[in-house]
């Protein structure tokens, strides 16, 4: 935001779920705040509660207590300035409609002309290296052209934040380097907000401008780390950097403390 203020902020936020053996605490107390334009990456054991964070932050889950908040207003519901793409591109994707099709569908929302959302539809095609196909439909794809697909949607919806919910865990390791290039790319180029939650140890540390470390659950943030690569990052030279195997091994080591939960205080002497 112009005068300084944090784009998206979490404060003291809480998720409890009811279930048969009584209440379940999926997220304890957990506090950020992300800068407009910033590449936010979280990681985390599995099942610490990443995608129910997501999800709170996305307004698609309402928190037990605590705040999300986006420009100053809280988010109380689904919020037409937060795009999301999933892991599962294959569900999120309209088989009927054509790949323009989808695109465009969540733009008919939106106050625009027939020729503004072909524009909008044409340039992120084009941004996602996908221009061709906007007459095919999303079976005629590979795996990693679909989630091109939604990722192509979301950013012609021009979200203020892009949220991604381990988009990438579902595709080939080439593939999924492409894809992270692609990010990249679209962070750079047109400052896309972005909150990015992957199990990729690596995949967080070459794509973050910071990395957020979950403990396990109930979640609570375990480190915020920066990120302290250079800015033009690519797959062979950044990741051959003396500075990224520090950073991952960072990362390792948090993550690991954080399986083994919170270490006891010691007991004092008999």
């Amino acid at each position: 935001m112009a005068d300084g203020s944090p784009l998206l902020r979490v404060e003291h936020l809480r998720k409890v779920y009811a279930s048969g053996r009584g209440e379940v605490e999926a997220i304890g107390d957990l506090s950020f705040t992300m800068d407009p334009g910033e590449l936010l990456c979280i990681v985390g054991p599995s099942g610490c509660g990443k995608t129910t964070l997501l999800k709170c932050l996305a307004g698609l889950l309402r928190p037990t207590s605590g705040l999300v908040e986006m420009e100053g207003s809280p988010v109380t519901g689904p919020s037409p300035a937060m795009a999301v793409v999933f892991q599962e591109y294959g569900r999120s994707l309209y088989p009927w409609l054509t790949v323009r099709g989808n695109v465009e569908l969540p733009l008919r929302h939106k106050k625009l002309s027939r020729a503004e959302r072909a524009r909008a539809v044409a340039d992120a095609l084009d941004a996602v290296g996908l221009p061709q196909s906007a007459r095919s439909h999303p079976w005629q794809l590979s795996g990693g052209m679909q989630q091109r697909v939604a990722i192509a949607r979301a950013i012609a919806y021009q979200p203020d934040v892009l949220i991604m919910d381990e988009p990438f865990a579902a595709v080939d390791a080439q593939t999924r380097a492409d894809l992270e290039d692609l990010v990249r790319e679209l962070h750079l180029t047109r400052g896309i907000s972005t909150v990015f939650v992957t199990h990729d140890i690596d995949e967080s540390v070459y794509l973050g401008q910071r990395v957020l470390v979950l403990s396990n659950a109930p979640t609570r943030v375990q480190e915020d780390l920066v990120i302290d690569l250079p800015r033009e990052r690519d797959q062979l030279t950044t990741r051959a950097l003396p500075r990224f195997t520090e950073l991952r091994t960072r990362v390792y080591e948090q993550i690991q403390r954080a399986k083994r939960g919170p270490i006891a205080a010691p007991r004092p002497a008999p």
